[in-house]
């Protein structure tokens, strides 16, 4: 069962964002949170009923927050990473943007992420490591900011921004591309859903134990799944 935060024109907003070309406005940041709310405002992205669903361990998980000089640092496996022949040459083409797509098929091993505070760049800053066999590490840098029509935006290379719709799905957080954008100064140029990658979903499910499984997905309306990586990570406060 999915549950969304019921928010209709913020809904028919981000659809408008993936099916429309044009030129707008960088959106302002979300008000700051209430003070019973997460400082970054991770649970004001889904209905109360939703954020109540998710196990104890998913939502202290997702109230902490980075302070300076104090990252959150996760140790982990990726034990699985599969990419087609059009995801590997869409994962390559990305390297201009900082290759935030894996990189190596079949690639399996650790991997670490540190969630940094970073006001220059955004609410948080996201850095993963993620091994591959025979080769240096691949290092992914983003930003995610609480802005936008979704109430969350991650910033990649280049100005490449990804809005995210959250929900509930069976007990796990979920996040999907609503649309995609290139913003330049404070202006933004909408990616029309025909040039769009496809839809990126991520998934942070509990395992228990202080583990969770992290799940990333890119899946095009025409040509299927192109990629697909799961993890198993450990986390630091359990």
């Amino acid at each position: 069962m999915t549950d969304v935060r019921p928010d209709e024109q913020r809904g028919a907003t981000a659809g408008r964002f993936a099916a429309d070309v044009g030129v707008v406005a960088a959106p302002r940041r979300v008000p700051e949170a209430r003070p019973e709310e997460p400082a970054h405002g991770f649970r004001g992205l889904v209905s109360p009923a939703a954020w109540a669903g998710l196990p104890p361990a998913v939502q202290r998980r997702f109230a902490r927050h980075p302070r300076a000089g104090r990252p959150i640092i996760y140790r982990g496996e990726v034990v699985e990473t599969t990419l087609t022949q059009l995801g590997r040459l869409l994962a390559n083409l990305a390297r201009i943007i900082g290759a935030p797509l894996p990189l190596a098929h079949g690639a399996t091993g650790p991997a670490l992420v540190i969630v940094s505070e970073g006001p220059a760049l955004g609410d948080q800053q996201w850095t993963r490591l993620y091994a591959r066999p025979g080769r240096f590490p691949q290092v992914i840098h983003s930003a995610k900011r609480f802005a936008g029509p979704t109430g969350l935006e991650e910033h990649l290379g280049f100005g490449l921004v990804m809005q995210l719709a959250t929900a509930v799905v069976d007990g796990a957080l979920v996040f999907r591309s609503a649309g995609y954008a290139f913003e330049i100064g404070g202006w933004r140029l909408r990616i029309p859903g025909w040039l769009s990658p496809g839809q990126c979903e991520v998934m942070h499910r509990d395992a228990g134990e202080g583990r969770f499984v992290f799940g990333l997905a890119l899946t095009h309306p025409v040509f299927g799944r192109l990629v697909r990586q799961t993890a198993l990570f450990t986390d630091p406060e359990a």
